[in-house]
């Protein structure tokens, strides 16, 4: 896609740490920021039992979602059942699937132990999935007795079409209890009563992000529309008064991601402020929604830019949504108001406690980080909330707060916090909440509460239902268990502070760093450190190695070889530049490889011995070399292997765990001899030991992880190495060894001979001092070697061989486009197919096919090829 003219203004960066906070510190700093008095802390709590008690003396009135989780959170398997099925059921086109589908949730749990238990009719109801156009089906009595046994009756005759379609009706009633209308137009008619008492709304147009340019301009349009709506019926109430729009960046573009900050400034940016300018234009508000935290600076200063615009100024409606449980989210809050002070102007500030706390530990875990950018106790998060509640209340010129919770004692806190005349709104669901804002309402009639009002299609609101249930369905939740009786009122509204002080480690302990995630394997290892390369502080860093590179190109020339006369020299070229020259080989000749053979054959015997523990720790100073180089390696890599930077730091990554996990499993089995069971009188003893001197074979597309990763386990076996690398990546091998030699593997004990695989690698299979080979490559030449070293004499050779193969997915109609078209982006195209384990074939069933089809075209058409080693190309 052709680059536009710059359209947005200039502004400095936010001043945020990027890189993942220490939980300690980070916990430390709030605790030390929380300003409430003990008295006034124990009057929140008093505040808070009360608000309890009243809710629950009208626990009758609860609203659809507040009873369904306190009959069906995520602590057990029919809530589970029922999640799925929602989530799944309504995306099924065909009848057989979607009976299979449904008789499997249905077989599973004790749906008896629910029955009758709630005393909501729908909840009820939805345990025999028996609602047809909004009527329930009554039950024969025989029913009650044994309600497992008729349940696997029922799914037994799922084939019948009237149980197809009371099951199907009845998620989508369940969905139309967490959505106002398919459409702003049906959802504002649904709220006209209430908005005519004076409620607010902010709507939000339901969908997952854009994938594709035509998904964006689709979302664009639906936002601009709902805009129309809102200001046609419900302005004149003044910017905060009336109802607002909620607006998710990444539905605007499909790339909106750091690494593409160019395009999505130049291309969204003025989408997003069109929909500011038309919200402006009639008086209602736009708030910006949160996305995950690597998205976070971007964010911001796309809403920098927003705030500064000179089309926006003197207008107040422009929000921000900021979530709790980020790490950085106190600093955001200093960051608004010093941002409205510079712009002239009060923002509105929602505050919720954020949506994707599991994804945010997992891509942590994945990534390597330091820390993770979210806390790992719940009580840390609540303790954020309240000290982000508390500095957004203190900037009372700044800042419009809007404070989004369905907890007891955070209501009670903010009431405690805010002055007698400050201004404030709280905000809840559609569908939640209802109880505990009637009965703010009986003691602050005056407080504003605006309702989180999401409008879509069922098949948009299926992952919004999901993220709302994992978010308030949790055995810890709040929303889970505040109607139920059991819990005592105390419990349930308890001080974050006092719980925080009261743990004897912040950290969770369940939830080491990212780091020492296999610290409590029985033989521990340290998972390899990554980086993040949606923090953009990362990109001058990286072309920094880039031009170290290019000053130094590398030439491998041992001395013997510059004065052979037959010495066949190579250039190395970029396969992504094949004008740009890395540096010059050397090919070994026959006499080399036999001198590299007789030296490792000879030493190989003291380098056994000298023990795993020796070798294991000589791997383990490697892979902190390597660690420690990343940015430079990563570099190289990039540059002759034709890698994207994605493919090379987990090159380096993967490179990493694989020698601290062969050095953790060389010192389980090369340690104390293991004894075996044997006849009385009879000794036997397992030893383990080096076998001699090993030829380890490695491909151009893995041209240091595999390459280490042969070579890593040989040496820690104690072997001695012979590495024959890809022609087309000799710098990389060469780099890699002469590391290794650093680290105190024996010079005699590791030789690296470059050539072609026809010649070098031939001389090393047919040689009878070879003990073992380990090859990764093609499937014709791992037959070769095969055959080669079956036709030698002596002790049978061990072979292993990684070889290629067809890799496939098979996808049915229940799974969520979006999640298809990204798990196919990346298995087939990341790397540009240059994976053995890429995708090869895509299976997806007929009647979803066009769908996915049009959809990863889309997608594809996004991505950027160019040189690898530049943030921003998706391909090399």
């Amino acid at each position: 896609m052709s680059m536009t003219k710059q359209v947005f203004p200039e502004f400095p960066e936010p001043s945020l740490q990027v890189t993942p906070l220490d939980e300690h510190e980070c916990v430390s700093a709030l605790l030390a920021c929380s300003s409430l008095s003990d008295l006034r802390r124990e009057s929140v709590i008093n505040s808070a039992i009360e608000l309890v008690k009243t809710c629950r003396s009208q626990s009758h009135k609860a609203g659809t979602l507040d009873a369904f989780l306190q009959e069906f959170g995520l602590s057990n398997k029919e809530g589970i059942a029922l999640m799925c099925l929602a989530e799944a059921l309504l995306r099924v086109p065909d009848d057989e699937t979607a009976d299979r589908l449904i008789a499997e949730k249905l077989s599973s749990g004790d749906w008896g132990s629910h029955q009758g238990r709630s005393d909501s009719a729908f909840v009820n109801a939805s345990v025999w999935g028996l609602m047809l156009t909004g009527s329930i089906v009554s039950l024969d009595k025989s029913i009650t007795k044994d309600t497992g046994a008729w349940m696997r009756r029922l799914g037994s005759r799922l084939g019948e079409p009237v149980i197809r379609a009371a099951v199907l009706q009845a998620m989508k009633i369940m969905g139309g209890q967490f959505v106002l209308g398919r459409t702003i137009k049906e959802a504002m008619k649904r709220t006209n009563k209430a908005w005519n008492k004076g409620a607010r709304f902010s709507f939000d147009m339901l969908g997952e992000g854009a994938r594709t340019a035509a998904d964006a301009e689709r979302y664009f349009e639906s936002y601009k529309s709902a805009i129309d709506a809102i200001i046609q019926k419900r302005a004149g109430q003044g910017t905060v008064q009336s109802d607002s729009i909620s607006v998710k960046i990444s539905a605007l573009h499909p790339r909106y991601e750091e690494r593409q900050a160019d395009r999505v400034m130049n291309e969204l940016y003025p989408r997003l402020l069109a929909l500011a300018e038309c919200a402006k234009a009639g008086g209602v508000g736009l708030s910006i929604d949160a996305e995950e935290s690597e998205r976070l600076l971007l964010s911001m200063r796309l809403f920098q830019a927003l705030a500064q615009a000179s089309s926006l100024q003197g207008w107040n409606g422009l929000g921000f949504v900021l979530q709790a449980y980020q790490k950085r989210a106190l600093a955001v809050c200093h960051w608004l108001a010093a941002l409205a002070k510079e712009s002239d102007r009060v923002i509105p500030v929602r505050l919720v406690k954020g949506a994707y706390w599991d994804r945010e530990i997992k891509h942590a875990q994945e990534l390597g980080l330091q820390d993770y950018p979210v806390f790992t106790r719940k009580c840390h998060t609540d303790l954020s909330y309240q000290v982000c509640a508390e500095t957004l209340l203190s900037y009372s010129e700044e800042i419009y707060p809007q404070f989004a919770t369905h907890n007891a004692h955070t209501v009670a806190l903010i009431l405690e916090c805010a002055g007698p005349e400050q201004t404030f709104e709280f905000q809840r669901l559609h569908g939640m909440g209802h109880l505990l804002y009637e009965a703010l309402g009986y003691k602050h009639p005056n407080i504003p509460v605006r309702v989180y009002a999401p409008v879509g299609k069922h098949r948009d609101l299926l992952p919004y239902l999901v993220r709302r249930l994992l978010e308030n369905g949790a055995n810890s939740s709040f929303v889970n268990r505040f109607l139920n009786a059991k819990v005592p009122p105390h419990e349930l509204v308890q001080d974050p502070v006092i719980l925080t002080q009261q743990q004897d480690e912040y950290r969770h302990k369940k939830l080491p760093v990212p780091q020492n995630l296999y610290a409590r394997e029985a033989q521990p290892w340290r998972n390899a450190a990554g980086l993040d390369l949606q923090d953009r502080a990362h990109y001058s860093v990286f072309a920094d190695a880039f031009t170290r590179r290019q000053r130094t190109r590398s030439e491998s020339l041992p001395a013997q070889a510059k004065q052979a006369v037959d010495a066949q020299i190579l250039t190395v070229l970029s396969p992504a530049d094949t004008a740009r020259e890395l540096g010059r080989v050397v090919s070994a000749r026959p006499e080399d490889i036999d001198t590299a053979i007789c030296a490792a054959q000879a030493a190989q015997g003291g380098w056994d011995r000298a023990g795993a523990d020796v070798r294991a720790k000589v791997l383990e100073t490697f892979a902190d070399k390597l660690e420690a180089e990343i940015f430079d390696l990563s570099a190289l890599i990039s540059l002759e292997a034709g890698r994207t930077l994605d493919d090379a730091v987990s090159e380096v990554r993967e490179a990493v765990d694989f020698c601290r996990y062969y050095a953790s499993q060389a010192r389980r089995l090369f340690g104390i001899p293991t004894v075996l069971p044997g006849p009385t009188g009879e000794a036997n003893t397992l030893v383990w030991q080096g076998r001699g001197v090993w030829a380890c074979i490695s491909p151009w597309n893995f041209p240091l992880a595999i390459f280490v990763g042969q070579i890593a386990a040989a040496l820690v076996a104690g072997n001695a190495v012979i590495a024959k690398p890809a022609e087309q990546t000799p710098l990389i091998a060469q780099k890699a060894v002469a590391m290794l030699l650093e680290s105190g593997v024996p010079r005699s004990i590791l030789h690296c001979l470059v050539g072609d695989g026809a010649v070098v690698g031939k001389a090393l299979v047919e040689d009878p001092r070879i003990a073992g080979v380990a090859f990764t490559g093609s499937t014709e030449t791992a037959q070769l070697i095969n055959r080669a070293l079956a036709a030698k004499t002596g002790p049978i050779v061990p072979f292993i061989a990684e070889t290629g193969g067809i890799n496939c997915m098979i996808v049915d109609a229940t799974a969520l486009p979006e999640q298809v078209v990204d798990d196919v982006m990346v298995s087939a195209f990341q790397s540009a197919g240059q994976r053995c384990s890429a995708l090869r074939v895509l299976y997806l069933q007929e009647d979803v096919a066009d769908t996915i089809i049009s959809m990863l075209k889309g997608a594809l058409a996004e991505w950027r090829v160019g040189y690898p080693w530049l943030p921003e190309s998706d391909m090399g």
